[in-house]
């Protein structure tokens, strides 16, 4: 049988590298005359106040419009770029920004280039087998040729975020959240696993200008790394993805169980990379935040040097979905901003579907409405405050932590949409992160 076809390249020339990578793994050898294609970018998260997280975070607008003008070479003119970004499905305002900001909008005046927000068009629900059931956008499964424009990234839950992981932004809501299930066997990656299935035929383009540790999101360590991975078959993409980020796609749990799906291996033996050597370019990205526990509390490291007492912050797992998650890093940031020196009474925080309240406790904070239905009555908690709501309301928030004896200020989440502008500050005058990469002109 064939081998798989990963091409790997420096990303050196604007277009020209793109094009290099896409032609040498054969990526559009079977692109369909006339076909509708659907390019699929990553716009994680938005916000329309401040500096938007980008390098690593979201594809570039370099690597799109490549793609745009490659595929206009092709004589295809039945483009559409679609995204489902992270925001409450009423606002559409920040969509559309982000489409404006990045340059969609010149796409569609220069080559005819529609632009879509998921959330604002139908959906078809999928049987994907074993009882998996997803809502999936409609546009793309009725597209004759799909474009997955991945970001190389690592990822706090999936160990890497690479094509697959990126087509969940084709799902709605509901389907995201149930991908987060709390069933041990049929978990996140289970899901994540199957979400490539129903999908056209398809060319995935990893952009690795920039790549990230620590994601999905701007809180992570953002990287210039040069890189650009392409092939016609998804999980190849991926696997060669994975090793260049410096982790074994057998200890990828998504990658693994659709090899396993596929009967493929996962030691890259089915493949063949064209171009650059993996050992020569992979480099190794953390994806986990280290958290620690004693008798003082359990907290991220970072906030136990500061010297934090009396909290125990338990560590989110796979069942704390997209839009929780959003308001993790605000309420440990919240926290770190409230210790005064003086060590709290034992507070724990619970998040998630799974987590259970540790005994002797004196008051336990349930973070959103999967947690709260889970343990509202269960009998090891002491005093019970719960922000409700899915995702909770940020008010919820700061009052159950201040009823729970935490300080927190309410300013912080009132301005929860400029907190990405001062992670980017940490890039400014650097020269290797660019606006440009992200700009349409």
């Amino acid at each position: 049988m064939a081998k798989k076809i990963v091409a790997v390249t420096r990303y050196e020339l604007p277009y020209e590298s793109v094009k290099k990578v896409v032609l040498g793994c054969g990526g559009l050898d079977h692109l369909p005359s006339g076909a509708r294609v659907f390019i699929k970018p990553n716009i994680v998260l938005w916000t329309r106040h401040c500096k938007f997280p980008k390098w690593g975070v979201i594809t570039t607008s370099r690597v799109v419009e490549d793609i745009v003008i490659l595929l206009k070479e092709y004589g295809i003119d039945d483009i559409t770029i679609g995204e489902g970004i992270v925001a409450d499905p009423s606002d559409t305002e920040t969509p559309a920004h982000a489409f404006a900001t990045l340059g969609y909008e010149t796409l569609n005046k220069r080559y005819g280039v529609k632009y879509i927000n998921i959330m604002e068009r139908s959906f078809k629900k999928v049987d994907l087998g074993d009882g998996i059931n997803l809502n999936f956008n409609k546009d793309i499964l009725e597209s004759d040729f799909l474009v997955n424009l991945p970001v190389m990234k690592a990822h706090n839950q999936t160990v890497v975020s690479l094509g697959i992981k990126n087509l969940k932004g084709t799902i709605d809501i509901a389907s995201r959240k149930k991908c987060h299930s709390p069933d041990p066997v049929k978990n996140l990656h289970y899901h994540v696993a199957r979400i490539a299935d129903p999908m056209p035929p398809s060319l995935t383009v990893i952009d690795g200008i920039y790549s990230l540790e620590r994601g999905p999101g701007f809180d992570g360590r953002m990287r210039r790394t040069n890189l650009l991975a392409a092939s016609n078959d998804i999980l190849s993409a991926d696997m060669v993805g994975s090793r260049i980020l410096g982790h074994d796609p057998v200890n990828v749990g998504h990658l693994a169980a659709a090899a396993d799906k596929a009967m493929r291996p996962t030691d890259l033996s089915d493949i063949e990379v064209i171009g650059e050597k993996i050992e020569d370019v992979a480099s190794f990205h953390e994806y986990d935040f280290e958290y620690v526990r004693d008798e003082k509390g359990e907290m991220p490291r970072a906030l136990a040097r500061q010297g934090l007492e009396g909290i125990y912050y338990r560590k989110f797992d796979q069942t704390l979905c997209t839009y929780c998650s959003v308001l993790y890093g605000v309420i440990l940031t919240a926290i770190r901003q409230a210790w005064q020196g003086e060590p709290w009474e034992k507070v724990e925080v619970l998040t998630g579907k799974t987590m259970e309240p540790s005994p002797g406790m004196k008051a336990t904070l349930l973070i959103g409405q999967c947690m709260y239905a889970k343990n509202k009555d269960h009998p090891d908690i002491q005093k019970m405050f719960a922000a409700r709501g899915c995702p909770p309301d940020p008010k919820d928030l700061v009052m159950a932590l201040n009823k729970a004896g935490i300080p927190v200020d309410s300013t912080l989440f009132e301005q929860i949409d400029t907190l990405p502008g001062l992670l980017m500050s940490r890039y400014e005058d650097n020269p290797d992160f660019e606006e440009s990469f992200f700009r349409i002109t």
